[in-house]
């Protein structure tokens, strides 16, 4: 900024003055050459400060995080960020989620608060539940830059997003095996009042747990919702909040009054997907697909798959994408115990994830990624017409 200046200062002073007295003329091609140069520094000196003080602020982050030691970064999104972190004492991993402060004091008043209440409750929520097959939260506070934390466990696994893009449509009994862990999940946090609203291939991974493989985490509970009356929905006004693509109908319609069952239709849009590798309904834009979800039928999954799809699992999913919430399955318990019925389904083993495992995402595929990586997905807020 000062070479700058200082630049421009020179010239400006040659323009109004002229050649200093005393002194001959000055041809203009040295002139030129002189004043190109002198930018050329200047713009040199900007680039250099920059990307040192960028070093400063990583250097900055690399700090210590409470009792944790930020290692790396594994993703930023549009006001947060994720690292790879360790416990100073217990060298345990785990996963930091932050809210950075800068962001927070760009962004607009509204957006800001917005995000910051949803981080909050994000982290209450999670820390609240203890389902083996829900992320983990060991730890949440303020950094000493006024940014927001929290800490969880650090997941060694795919989403199951990337799961399909990478190796298309899955078996069925894999599909059913994903399922009942995902049922567990939300079969506690219904019970404790909780409704996930934003259930998405990108928010569920598949992950090797000690000597376990396919063990199914559910992530993110930024959109969480407590049943009763005393909480408002932390959504603008007119905004429906979840992904177009699993958004249940009483959802997209901005029905206040809602419950589990609409976490039971994202979980069918999720194993439509799974089965066939395609959404549900394929629209061109946000609010024509949250429309559909409102108007439309699901079209079998069988007739948009090559692999087989077992008569009495479609069925099954079917029912989990019936419009009138009355018609589905009215738990994640009830959906279980149905999954469990099951008999015309192949069944998936431990055998079998550990096999697809080691010669699908082995410990040196670079598929397998951390918790909280973010996936490029469908807007998680939708106005609906």
């Amino acid at each position: 900024l000062l070479a700058l200046c200082g630049v421009v200062m020179w010239a400006g002073a040659f323009g109004r003055h002229g050649l200093p007295a005393g002194l001959p003329p000055v041809p203009t091609e040295r002139l030129a050459l002189h004043l190109g140069q002198m930018y050329s520094i200047a713009l040199f000196t900007a680039i250099v400060g920059r990307r040192t003080f960028g070093r400063e602020m990583e250097a900055h982050k690399a700090q210590d995080l409470g009792a944790y030691h930020l290692v790396a970064l594994i993703s930023r999104g549009g006001m947060g960020e994720v690292w790879r972190a360790r416990h100073k004492m217990l060298a345990r991993e785990a996963a930091i989620k932050i809210v950075r402060s800068d962001m927070i004091a760009r962004a607009p008043a509204q957006a800001a608060d917005l995000a910051v209440r949803r981080f909050e409750r994000e982290a209450r929520a999670t820390a609240s539940l203890q389902s083996p097959n829900t992320v983990y939260l060991y730890d949440f506070g303020t950094a000493r830059d006024g940014s927001f934390y929290y800490v969880m466990e650090l997941l060694d696994g795919i989403s199951l997003q990337k799961l399909v893009a990478s190796f298309g449509p899955q078996p069925a009994g894999r599909v059913v095996h994903f399922m009942k862990q995902v049922c567990r999940s939300l079969e506690e946090a219904h019970c404790r009042g909780l409704v996930h609203r934003d259930l998405k291939p990108s928010n569920l991974m598949a992950c090797k747990v000690a000597l376990d493989f396919d063990v199914v985490k559910v992530l993110d509970f930024g959109l969480v919702k407590p049943t009763g009356r005393e909480d408002l929905e932390l959504t603008a006004d007119g905004v429906s909040a979840g992904t177009p693509a699993y958004i249940a109908p009483e959802v997209a319609l901005g029905e206040r009054e809602i419950d589990g069952r609409v976490d039971i239709y994202a979980l069918g849009c999720v194993a439509y997907y799974l089965l066939t590798g395609q959404l549900v309904f394929d629209e061109p834009t946000a609010t024509a697909m949250s429309i559909a979800h409102v108007q439309r039928p699901a079209p079998p999954p069988s007739t948009r798959s090559e692999l087989p799809i077992p008569p009495a699992l479609e069925r099954l999913v079917l029912q989990c994408l019936e419009k009138n919430p009355a018609d589905r399955p009215q738990s994640a318990r009830d959906l279980h115990r149905m999954l469990e019925e099951l008999e015309d389904v192949p069944p998936w083993t431990r055998a079998d994830a550990a096999a697809w495992w080691r010669t699908h995402l082995p410990e040196s595929s670079t598929l397998r990624t951390c918790t909280g990586e973010q996936q490029q997905d469908t807007p998680a807020v939708v106005q609906v017409a």
